[in-house]
């Protein structure tokens, strides 16, 4: 845990790196997939995902929320631009759930050529294991790091004697907590309450369908593997072999198959050897939505709280996360993914049992004092997300409903051509 009484520690607890990803969708004119070939194929910020025609934004690494969102906007008037150009005009899907899907041949697999031709393959494999209309879900990615003067001066406070294997033990122990307390950034961030029911009947298009859900993705019909890992967070080593040993099962095809909502990454490219043999770099946080009420399509304060959130937690006290807790963890996420969170509930280790508006509440109330006792002013960012649960008509999800309803797939399309400027 950080030592926050420390001054060395608290001048630098603010410091962190942020990096974004986000998913979206290239559609036509009358809300249906595009068949075209990605129109980026030489770019490293803008790539592709899982099908041929959903985009994926990666973001430089910057020093605040902010600029890391000013990137995003950028690269996202980059694909406008490119979209006006193309033969037949397209549109970037501002929504996490998909619009129209007539059949699977709406949903291309990503094609990759050369030494990568493998990831083509593996997509195929994941076709065939979920089924491709899952796949067209899309959301944001958030890359965080803590500043390496942060953890240089807590690691005089720490019993190792390498700076590595302590920045290991950081980040596994914040992963293990994010993991128990990680359904509340599903629960500020869920913005895709409504479905066409094309993703639910083959083929019948047009009929808006809600199903109970804030975030579709994060819930019971999202993307979840078809067990609840068991991940062991001792060490670096442990925690690798946790996952390893799911692929050696025959369960997981490879690593990146665990559909985790925290996942920590190596610097550089994401291989779990990597991970074990040069050491944890950053954590992600893959349970955000996009979000259409804003054009980057992700809320800065909504980042800015997840870093408040993260500071928090690594700050509070270690605790055992037994098997069974890991298991509820999982039910948690699905839970805090409802549209109405005074009807589910959130069980957390201590035995604690209460609705996911009052956890929620209570989480928020802790990190007031926490940051009261600091001195640090997150008020603004605070107040934004203790709206959130005291009045649902402040979270996204109910205002997409009211505002999108009544003509899902036909009231998006008007947004993404509003904000594309045709």
């Amino acid at each position: 845990m950080l030592h926050v009484e420390n001054h060395g520690v608290r001048s630098w607890i603010l410091d962190g790196k942020f990096g974004l990803e986000k998913e979206s969708l290239r559609i036509l004119e009358d809300g249906t997939l595009s068949h075209s070939q990605h129109p980026f194929s030489d770019d490293e910020h803008i790539v592709k995902d899982f099908c041929e025609n959903q985009t994926e934004i990666n973001t430089s690494v910057h020093a605040s929320a902010k600029e890391a969102i000013g990137e995003l906007e950028f690269h996202n008037k980059r694909i406008y631009e490119k979209l006006k150009s193309l033969p037949q005009r397209e549109y970037l899907w501002p929504f996490s759930n998909p619009p129209y899907i007539q059949n699977e041949r709406d949903i291309p697999v990503a094609l990759f050529g050369g030494i990568q031709v493998s990831k083509t393959a593996y997509r195929e494999y994941l076709s065939a294991k979920y089924g491709r209309y899952k796949m067209t879900f899309s959301g944001i990615h958030v890359n965080y790091s803590f500043s390496d003067e942060l953890l240089k001066a807590e690691f005089p406070l720490q019993e190792d004697d390498d700076f590595q294997k302590f920045k290991n033990r950081f980040y596994l122990e914040l992963a293990q907590k994010l993991a128990v307390y990680g359904w509340l950034l599903v629960a500020v961030s869920a913005a895709s309450p409504l479905l066409d029911s094309s993703f639910l009947e083959k083929g019948v298009c047009g009929r808006d369908v809600f199903t109970g859900m804030a975030s579709v993705r994060c819930g019971e019909m999202g993307y979840w593997n078809e067990f609840a890992p068991i991940l062991d967070y001792h060490d670096i080593s442990s925690y690798t072999d946790s996952i390893r040993k799911y692929v050696n099962m025959g369960l997981l095809k490879a690593p990146s198959e665990l559909y985790y909502p925290v996942r920590l990454k190596p610097a550089g490219e994401n291989y779990l050897e990597s991970l074990q043999k040069d050491g944890v770099n950053h954590i992600e946080l893959r349970m955000f939505d996009l979000n259409p009420l804003v054009n980057a399509g992700v809320e800065e304060k909504d980042i800015v709280f997840a870093q408040l959130f993260m500071i928090w937690l690594a700050s509070a006290p270690s605790q055992l996360v037994s098997e069974k807790d890991q298991i509820q963890a999982v039910q948690n996420f699905k839970n805090a993914a409802r549209y109405d969170l005074k009807t589910v509930n959130i069980l957390t280790p201590d035995g604690k049992i209460d609705s996911v508006a009052c956890t929620a509440l209570t989480v928020i109330d802790k990190m007031w004092e926490f940051y009261h006792r600091l001195s640090i002013d997150v008020d603004r960012i605070l107040e934004f997300q203790y709206e959130k649960f005291t009045d649902g008509d402040n979270r996204y999800a109910w205002k997409i409903r009211r505002q999108f309803g009544n003509g899902y797939v036909k009231r998006g399309l008007e947004l993404a051509e509003e904000r594309q400027g045709s």
